[in-house]
């Protein structure tokens, strides 16, 4: 183990219960707790060949290993959040040794102590909105060869080059309308579940490959953090929401640890990268 890194999942405040035997992490090894005065660091070792600066650098390109490395992270913090209230750390937060982790425990203390207060009895909810998202029912009717069993009128090819002008701006016009009511729900939904949250973000929009087929739209990608005995209300609220507009789906995700909350809007400095160890996003919710 000596000469093994020191992979870091989260920092967090004593734990009230042990976390499970069978648990593993990065690498199959199961985490530790590393204490210093007030904080402990959740650890394990793991591999200088895998995880040193030019190995994780090439590792950081291989989607398949950073899915597996992150879904390894995930069940760490997701198993500490049961005994405690953690802050994860970015994954592949790497020392070189116990002495490196008390170090940014002890240069940071003031920092993690502040992070910890504010998301101390919180979770986690992620909200999406789809637009346009398929039910299932391949949007619209077919027959068997793929075809459609019945030609709207609109569906027809247009008399004209006057008639085509005109049925593309009743469609434009009918796109703007929908984005523009898809608009105002979004607003006014993050306005209300805000108003059960702590805290709230809104992260950039899903596209490309971040988007499933048939998905839709991403009109809004946003994390709350709400008190635990706020959980349900909140919760209602989103239920209170479904089937009310057509062609909008909201898809709820979580409780989970504070991952969108883990900055410090009081410091003044950067955060500790950790004795030169590269660090990099998970690639967003969990």
């Amino acid at each position: 183990m000596n000469d093994d890194l020191r992979y870091v999942y989260a920092v967090c405040r004593p734990p009230t219960a042990p976390l499970h035997a069978d648990l593993t992490g990065v690498g199959g090894a199961p985490p530790r707790q590393l204490s210093h005065e007030g904080l402990v660091a959740v650890v394990s070792p793991v591999p200088e060949r895998d995880f040193g600066r030019e190995p994780l650098r090439a590792h950081l390109e291989d989607l398949r290993w950073l899915a597996e490395t992150a879904r390894a992270h995930q069940n760490v913090v997701a198993a500490l959040a049961t005994v405690t209230c953690p802050l994860p750390l970015r994954l592949a937060t790497v020392f070189h040794d116990d002495s490196g982790v008390r170090a940014m425990l002890e240069d940071e203390s003031e920092r993690l102590h502040r992070i910890l207060d504010r998301i101390d009895g919180h979770v986690e909810w992620g909200v999406k909105v789809w637009l346009g998202a398929t039910t299932g029912d391949g949007g619209g009717s077919t027959d068997g060869g793929g075809g459609r069993s019945a030609a709207s009128p609109s569906s027809r090819a247009p008399r004209s080059g006057r008639d085509y002008l005109r049925r593309r701006r009743a469609g434009n016009a009918a796109r703007e309308e929908a984005l523009a009511r898809a608009d105002a729900f979004v607003r006014r939904l993050h306005g209300e579940l805000s108003r059960y949250a702590a805290d709230a973000r809104l992260h950039p929009v899903q596209s490309g490959p971040l988007t499933d087929a048939g998905s839709g739209r991403n009109i809004l990608n946003s994390a709350y953090l709400v008190p635990r005995t706020w959980s349900e209300e909140f919760l209602e609220l989103i239920g209170r929401t479904e089937g009310t507009r057509p062609g909008l789906r909201v898809e709820v995700t979580g409780p989970w640890a504070a991952y969108s909350f883990t900055d410090d809007p009081d410091a003044c400095e950067e955060p500790h990268d950790g004795e030169g160890a590269a660090r990099q996003d998970a690639g967003g919710e969990p």
